[in-house]
């Protein structure tokens, strides 16, 4: 059974932007949101040493988003990162780092000519499960 994720438009909009914005490098962040899902982009440096083709989020940005969630009362709801030059596909590496088995994981691939793919995953017990991702 396939999950189905919807995420509001300017969400896409805006991680799409990011993506854009640095082709040349892997994006990566978190995405949070409330009890009345308000989503909120944190957005964390990738201090990976071959960022193009992998991503580390820096440490001190990745704890200080979530002591503000925290304060904000926010809880996680995604981990995101793009993929330069291949599909929207995970990475063994993104299957064998993950760490939040509840957290969607959106890959955004800037590799097909004129179009920006967008893909969520969960990654659970060893697996990977696609997510029907809907924007609204």
């Amino acid at each position: 059974m396939t999950d189905s994720v919807t995420i509001p438009r300017p969400l896409a909009n805006k991680l799409l932007t990011l993506a854009q914005h640095n082709p040349e490098a892997e994006i990566c962040g978190l995405i949070s949101h409330d009890a009345d899902k308000h989503y909120r982009l944190y957005p964390i440096d990738n201090v990976a040493g071959d960022s193009q083709h992998l991503f580390e989020m820096d440490a001190q940005q990745q704890i200080a988003a979530f002591k503000t969630m925290r304060e904000n009362n926010e809880s996680l709801f995604a981990i995101f990162h793009s993929h330069p030059d291949s599909a929207a596909m995970p990475s063994a590496r993104d299957i064998n780092e993950s760490a939040y088995a509840d957290a969607l994981n959106i890959i955004i691939s800037l590799s097909t000519k004129g179009v920006l793919d967008m893909r969520g995953y969960f990654y659970r017990n060893n697996s990977v499960e696609p997510v029907d991702l809907a924007v609204e």
